[in-house]
């Protein structure tokens, strides 16, 4: 199983789930669990997502997240579940 943890940080609007989401829909990834905040006009947003029937690689969903997220002016980053992992052992 190919697993993304989708990290998603900016100034809180309407649609940035939607526009977030929209893309992963759009490439059959599953969302497993998802965090979300709002910390006074500070939204953040961790989620893991399943890849395993995507039709694409890590690569090219970070590329077309990080583009959606130019578009509602928050940051994405989109890491592969082993890096994620690897970054946050201590």
């Amino acid at each position: 199983m190919t697993r993304a943890v989708v990290t998603v940080i900016g100034a809180d609007r309407p649609g940035i789930v939607a526009g977030i989401s929209s893309v992963l829909a759009e490439h059959n990834a599953n969302i497993e669990d998802i965090s979300q905040t709002v910390l006074r006009d500070l939204f953040a947003m961790v989620m893991l997502v399943d890849l395993s029937e995507a039709d694409v690689s890590v690569g090219e969903l970070r590329k077309e997240l990080q583009k959606a997220g130019e578009e509602l002016g928050v940051d994405v980053i989109v890491q592969h579940e082993d890096v994620y992992r690897a970054m946050h052992r201590v």
